[in-house]
Order: structure tokens, then sequence, then C-alpha cells
């Protein structure tokens, strides 16, 4: 079967179908793909070293881990990846995967978490990676890069700094731009979410509260840059301007529909996330009522006791 080349990176000549669309295909630039499954393997070993120190890690998170490696796996390292670079509609469903999908999954597996419990601890050099991990989430650079006011406007910018001027063009005419864009909007959905979902360790912690309105902060900015690429009467990019011939392919329509893919993606992760808040919430607000329960058992209500004597001593007082 005859493949093409476009700006030296690789493009399936046959045209899409969805028989055709996840065809595995691994070259020189699915380097992400490369990576998510060595991801896998490292996470699935992890959980069997801990497992034989008689720790169960839950399922569920060895089970999001595999569903955000294999999300990653699809849109890198199939003919989807080949596609994404003539057809707007299908890049933007990898970028979309890519910030929304694949971060919200791979974050509530908790890696860190897991990689803190599972490495070794010590003075010595098998110690390193385990302290070199903590200095890392307390350094301040850390805290910088998880702060609010610098992953919003990154989240946003994402969209309208990218396509809105030369810089998306720039980064498509070759292969290592093309990668670095796609590892951006991974880190960039990573760091955004990861305060938010807070299964792990966070340089920064936000209140319940604060992580909803942080979530719901870049849902108007999301909203209206889908309506504004679907609305669009010209191309906003160059590089899906000539699509393969054969094809059949009108660019303006393909590019109302990657605004509508814009439009509706953000909806489910916005729903999925704020399911794992609610829940959290709910889960703290339990704990913090048990520990309670557990320190008046302690004292004996001792706190309650001394309270209603209070209460008696004052209406002594006033009886006097």
């Amino acid at each position: 079967m005859d493949h093409g080349q476009h700006s030296g990176m690789w493009v399936p000549s046959d045209p899409p179908t969805w028989g055709r669309m996840f065809i595995p295909h691994v070259g020189p630039g699915s380097v992400l793909a490369v990576l998510s499954v060595v991801a896998l393997l490292v996470y699935l070993g992890a959980t069997l070293r801990l497992r034989r120190t008689g720790v169960v890690w839950p399922w569920w998170r060895t089970l999001a881990w595999t569903a955000g490696t294999a999300s990653l796996f699809a849109v890198t390292g199939t003919w989807l990846n080949g596609y994404s670079m003539v057809l707007f509609s299908v890049h933007m469903t990898q970028h979309m995967v890519l910030s929304l999908i694949t971060p919200l999954l791979l974050l509530l597996a908790a890696p860190v978490t897991l990689a803190l419990r599972t490495l070794p601890r010590g003075r010595g050099v098998s110690g390193v990676p385990r302290a070199l991990l903590l200095e890392a989430l307390h350094s301040r650079f850390a805290r910088f890069v998880s702060h609010p006011l610098f992953t919003v406007p990154l989240f946003i910018a994402s969209l309208y700094g990218v396509y809105f001027t030369p810089l998306f063009d720039a980064l498509m005419r070759n292969a290592l731009g093309h990668q670095l864009m796609l590892a951006h909007f991974v880190v960039t959905g990573l760091l955004f979410f990861g305060p938010i979902v807070a299964q792990d360790p966070w340089p920064r912690s936000l209140s319940h509260p604060a992580r909803m309105l942080e979530l719901f902060l870049p849902v108007p900015f999301h909203a209206f840059f889908g309506v504004s690429i679907m609305m669009a009467g010209s191309l906003v990019v160059t590089s899906f301007t000539d699509p393969p011939a054969g094809w059949d392919v009108d660019t303006l329509t393909d590019q109302g529909v990657a605004g509508g893919i814009v439009w509706a993606f953000g909806e489910l992760p916005t729903v999925l996330v704020l399911a794992v808040v609610f829940f959290s919430w709910a889960r703290s607000e339990e704990r913090r009522g048990r520990s309670l329960d557990r320190a008046a058992d302690r004292t004996g209500d001792a706190e309650l006791a001394a309270y209603n004597a209070r209460l008696r001593a004052m209406a002594e007082q006033n009886r006097r």
C-alpha cells in the first residue's frame, strides 16, 4: 500500500474511514505513542511491586491509567495521526483527546502516589529517584506552573494562541514541531486538571469550591473558540488548504466540523471532573465527620459537657 508524505511526515494515501482510522502505525513521528506503551508497562510493573509488599492498588486506578495511555496511543500511534496532518477535523479530535481526555484519565490513576509508594526510600543511590520527585513537587518552579494564574491562561492560549496566530502553521511544517505541539497539549491538560482532580500530592492544593471555580473559568472561552471556528468564512490555518486529491474534502466544511468538535468536547470532561470533585468533597466531609465522632468518643464528649456546664452556670447566675 502506497503512503504519501506531508511536510516530511507520513500520511495515508487512502481516504479516511472508521475502519482505517485506528490501524496502528508507529514511525519517526510517533514519540508519544512509544512513550504511552512505556508508561503503561512501568505503571503495571509498579502495581505488581506494590502487591508483593501486601498492598493492593485500587483496580480502577490501573484501569484509568490503561485507558489514558490507550487514548494517547490511539491518536498518536495510528493512521489517525497521519490523517491529522491533512484534515482539520481529525487534528482537532486529536487535540481534544490529548488535552482533555488523556490527562484526566492519567491523573485519576494517581501516578505520583504510586511512585512515592514504590520507589525505594533511603539516603543511598537507590533513594535518589524518590528524593528528586519530592524535591520537584515542592520546588518553586512547580508551585509557579501549578498556579491558576498560570494554568488557566495557558489552557486558553493553547486554543487562541496556537490557531489564531502563525504558530500552528509553523509547528506543522516539520515532525519535531508537530511532536512538540502534541506534547504541549498533554502537558497543558495535566497542569490545568492536576490541582482540580487532586488525586495526587500537588505543589498547590485548592479548596473544593476553588477547584470548581477553576474548572469553569475556561468553559466560555472554550465554547466561543469552537463557535468562532464553526462560523469562520475562510480558512483559519493554511496547513489544511490542500487535502489529497480524490478524497473529496471541502476544506471549509471540514473546518466547521473541527469547530463543532471543540464545542462538543468541552461538555464531557467538565461533567466528569465535576463529579470527581463533588464526590471527593462529599468523602472529605464524611471523613471529617467521622474524625470528629472519634474525637468525641475519646474525650467522652468533654467539649459538649463543658459547653452544657457553661450554660448551667450562666442560668444559675441569671437566677441570682
